[in-house]
């Protein structure tokens, strides 16, 4: 591979360290030489240069020929199984140098070898090395051999523990034996047909019983960072499914306006929505689900959205790579599912093409973080906070609220609109115009604040104050958007889900209630 060894103006080497590159000042300490030789072949190859101080300034080494020996006899002695790099001398503004050329190696996992036997296998991250953890160790090794998780087989799992009916409206087409296997959802073992890891992460009854981290996790935070959390929800279902409901997270909390070009009217979200389709389907797609210690994590925050993927890149990958449209399939029968589903194609170009919609829509490009053990995707947007963000040349945006159908009323979602299965009809709200009095909060938003007006109480017990029953839906229709206005208030906003939560008015609140009730009292 090329070696980059030229100097910037201060005399130092101009390539900073990364997953590809790390610098050695001698080697005094070989453990820490031959943890970055033993991720690198297990990563996606990289060099190591010995001669090189931490500020990148070139020392050279005192012996070159000796220590290239000692450099190849650590590398025996290390590393397990034997590992062959090339070693160069190179010389740098009159300094001898060592370089280290590792390939991604057919052999992995590697690993560094201590008191005669294997102590860990290392990979890369950024430019750093962390231990492998057994997951990925195993996924190394499948990699090696051309194995993919997904289309092996899941031999406690028949096919009665498929659920077929949920993957024939799926895919919209009856699937019998012939089909399942042609698919990769089930395959033969020991004599009988089984399900394979893809046809139970797909549509398994039992799916988290193997994969305990198969699900995703989803949070709308104050904010500019992960403290501040108002609203959260775990999604369980099949993971094509999942997608669906990631999405309609994000749009719930998002903001919709409108774009006129002529007489016609288009809907612009806050968000990029296409863009976050493409990334939220891909962190599916691509998760490691064997050994994950953590679910798919979707953040949204004031400033920016995060989507965390369990499983990092792939071996052979690097951040550059994957901008550039190199791909490689961790889940070949997820992707195979999911792009007969027309939920993502198979070919590499999903990511260039977020980044074009992302230009479109006046946004940076994406940023890739590796950390251990996943993968981060983080999305800027334009500074969002609920109830008021909206693209430039756009109209004033419309809360999407809870129902994502609707567009009327001032505050959708607190004023209200459709049917949620409460008693009564529709709930228009207390008609009136957005001003500095506070937005109107509906009747039924009115009647839970007077519910919260004694003091702190439970929610089954605020919306029975309202006549509504003790449902997710209405506590997402009434109770949710009256926190995010600012008019309600948990005790424990920290454990949204505490069996010891109560609600309470804030001042804003109680300011609110007093005045529709004035308003109530003169219309009548």
């Amino acid at each position: 591979m090329p070696v980059d060894l030229s100097l910037d103006a201060a005399g130092a080497l101009a390539a900073p360290e990364s997953k590809t590159r790390e610098y050695k000042r001698d080697l005094s300490s070989p453990e820490n030489v031959m943890r970055s030789v033993v991720a690198f072949a297990n990563s996606a190859g990289g060099q190591i240069v010995i001669g090189v101080d931490d500020d990148r300034r070139v020392v050279g080494v005192d012996d070159p020929l000796g220590e290239e020996e000692r450099l190849a006899n650590l590398i025996a002695d290390w590393v397990d199984p034997a590992l062959v790099p090339a070693i160069e001398l190179a010389t740098i503004a009159g300094q001898t140098v060592l370089v280290v050329n590792v390939a991604l190696s057919g052999r992995r996992p590697h690993f560094v070898v201590k008191h005669g036997q294997r102590a860990a296998a290392y990979v890369r991250l950024g430019s750093t090395n962390r231990e492998a953890e057994p997951g990925l160790v195993a996924e190394l090794g499948r990699g090696a051999r051309g194995e993919y998780f997904d289309k092996l087989p899941a031999p406690t799992q028949s096919l009665d523990d498929l659920d077929l009916a949920a993957l024939e409206r799926m895919l919209n087409r009856p699937l019998d034996n012939s089909a399942l296997r042609t698919l990769s959802l089930v395959t033969a073992d020991q004599g009988r047909l089984v399900a394979t890891n893809g046809g139970v992460l797909l549509a398994g009854k039992w799916r988290e019983e193997l994969f305990p981290f198969a699900w995703a996790q989803c949070g709308r935070f104050r904010g500019e960072d992960r403290v501040d959390i108002y609203d959260q929800v775990e999604i369980h279902a099949h993971l094509p499914l999942m997608i669906g409901e990631m999405m309609a997270f994000l749009t719930k909390h998002a903001s919709k306006g409108a774009e006129f070009g002529g007489l016609r009217r288009r809907d612009v979200w806050s968000i990029p929505v296409v863009a976050l389709r493409e990334i939220v389907t891909n962190a599916v797609a691509h998760a490691l689900y064997a050994g994950a210690h953590s679910p798919i994590r979707v953040a949204f925050m004031d400033d920016r959205i995060e989507v965390d993927s369990p499983g990092g890149l792939m071996p052979g990958l690097t951040v550059e790579d994957i901008t550039h449209g190199v791909s490689e399939i961790r889940n070949p029968v997820l992707a195979r599912v999911f792009s007969e589903m027309n939920l993502m194609e198979q070919w590499g170009s999903g990511l260039r093409g977020v980044v074009k919609t992302l230009a479109a829509e006046g946004l940076p490009p994406p940023d890739f973080v590796e950390l251990p053990g996943r993968l981060r995707v983080v999305v800027h947007i334009r500074n969002h906070r609920p109830m008021i963000a909206a693209r430039p040349g756009t109209t004033r945006a419309e809360p999407s609220g809870v129902d994502l159908g609707a567009s009327g009323g001032e505050w959708p979602g607190v004023a209200g609109s459709g049917q949620d299965g409460r008693a009564g009809g529709e709930d228009r709200g207390t008609p009136g115009e957005d001003s500095e009095s506070g937005p109107p909060v509906g009747r039924y938003g009115r009647a839970v604040l007077a519910s919260a007006a004694a003091g702190p109480i439970r929610r089954g017990e605020l919306l029975a104050g309202a006549g509504l029953a003790n449902s997710r839906t209405n506590d997402a229709r009434y109770v949710a958007p009256l926190i995010r206005a600012g008019l309600l208030a948990m005790t424990l906003p920290e454990a949204p889900s505490s069996k010891n939560q109560r609600y309470k008015l804030t001042p804003t609140g109680r300011a609110a209630l007093t005045r529709e009730t004035i308003a109530v009292q003169a219309a009548t």
